[in-house]
């Protein structure tokens, strides 16, 4: 069996799948989400030892700090996945849910019921954590996936899918509800991409040149995960000692994150009280800084003049471009311009200020006086997330179980003929 053809026997199998788990019932979804955090905890060794296969080749092949900081399964990435396992089996099932409930002036109740989206392809880069968090979250809006991760991650992915087959056969779920591909050759993907007969919708998660290749070869529609550069904007009445903690968080806590701050913009009025401070914290923490002609003698020895490039750049690393701006309007506007629609902040003091940011900034999250890191599925109450789109269509933001159904019309009549 050729690519081409195993690729369609998986879209077959999983279109059959999505009609079966399409009907299941919330306790045997409920089954399959508890049973595989039970196997992540009992089976840690045998997915420590498939990650260390993919890690070891990884540094081996070169691949940058940033990727393999993603690649790794530490204990801590486990335990997430084992509590995004529970916390999603906890979850109020929405398939089924019938919201706004209507009536007709001719007696006819009209509404919406949520529905899956059918079978969901993933491709995504490095993390194998993702395939836990997209095949439960899948699962628990009742859709059929199929996981096509990056090849540097194949070992971690299979042995991941392998405790997931066995979840939803201990809880008479179909195996094929969640699929990964047996290959690492790049034709699945361009493969997988013309299977708009069995895929419903395809949601590329990484780097910009995988979503851009995505978007140009899917024949079904595409969520976008797109890149993320993130900006901060402190404000004239920013708090400066707070603003050191803001800043040092959403750029330090997880530089590689795609919720990583990569671009501080300082209002003229607060520089000189601000950016000195700011070098001297984070500095000998080993951020560097790329910096307008205003802002370079400000930050000290590690800063370097920025070039135009560094103005919407996605470092995913220690680097921040630091930008001078006249006021609001100026850094509204810069964001505009440069900003990826993924997430925003504002640190002021003055609410009006605070309001119209939020009013008038386009991203997916825009947030007043807190940090960038929290666009995250588990921050914002969604559990587990299956990433952040940064299209406006289907969904905005992260996508938990609810951005995974659709809705439906259903109509109640009492035998009422349209006249």
């Amino acid at each position: 069996m050729d690519i081409r053809e195993q690729m369609v026997a998986m879209g077959k199998r999983a279109k059959v799948a999505a009609r079966q788990l399409a009907k299941a019932s919330g306790a045997d979804k409920q089954k399959a989400l508890q049973a595989l955090a039970d196997l992540l905890e009992t089976n840690a060794q045998t997915i420590a030892e498939a990650n260390r296969k993919d890690v070891d080749a990884a540094v081996e092949r070169g691949l940058d700090a940033a990727k393999v900081q993603r690649l790794t399964i530490t204990e801590k990435v486990l335990a997430s996945m084992v509590q995004g396992c529970r916390e999603v089996a906890a979850m109020s099932d929405p398939v089924g849910e019938i919201e706004s409930m209507k009536k007709r002036p001719n007696g006819m109740l009209v509404g919406r019921m949520r529905v899956p989206l059918g079978v969901v392809a993933m491709i995504y880069e490095s993390r194998p954590n993702a395939t836990v968090d997209a095949g439960i979250l899948c699962l628990k809006a009742g859709n059929a996936t199929i996981l096509r991760g990056g090849s540097e991650a194949f070992h971690s992915n299979t042995a991941l899918a392998e405790l997931m087959h066995q979840a939803l056969e201990k809880a008479g779920l179909p195996r094929d509800a969640v699929q990964v591909p047996p290959t690492t050759a790049r034709e699945a993907v361009a493969e997988m991409l013309k299977l708009d007969e069995y895929i419903d919708v395809v949601i590329p998660r990484g780097g910009e040149g995988l979503i851009r290749a995505v978007t140009e070869q899917a024949s079904m529609p595409v969520l976008k995960h797109y890149k993320g550069v993130c900006h901060v904007f402190a404000d004239a009445s920013c708090d400066v000692a707070k603003t050191f903690d803001i800043v040092e968080n959403a750029k330090m806590q997880y530089p590689s994150g795609c919720n990583a701050l990569e671009c501080l913009l300082v209002h003229r009025d607060v520089a000189r009280s601000l950016l000195p401070g700011l070098g001297e914290r984070l500095g000998p923490k080993g951020v560097s800084f790329r910096a307008c002609p205003e802002s370079l003698p400000l930050l000290g020895e590690w800063a370097e003049p920025a070039a135009e490039q560094d103005w919407g750049m996605e470092y995913l690393s220690l680097t921040m471009a630091v930008k001078v701006v006249d006021g609001l309007d100026e850094a509204m506007d810069f964001i505009a311009e440069h900003g990826s629609n993924h997430t925003e902040a504002i640190l002021t003091e003055d609410h009006s200020r605070a309001m119209q940011f939020i009013r008038e900034v386009d991203a997916s999250l825009v947030v007043a006086n807190a940090t960038t890191r929290f666009n995250d599925g588990g921050q914002l109450g969604l559990g587990a997330e299956i990433g952040i789109s940064t299209s406006k269509l289907h969904a905005y933001g992260p996508m938990g179980v609810r951005e995974l159904t659709s809705a439906k019309f259903v109509l109640v009549g009492d035998w009422q003929v349209r006249e």
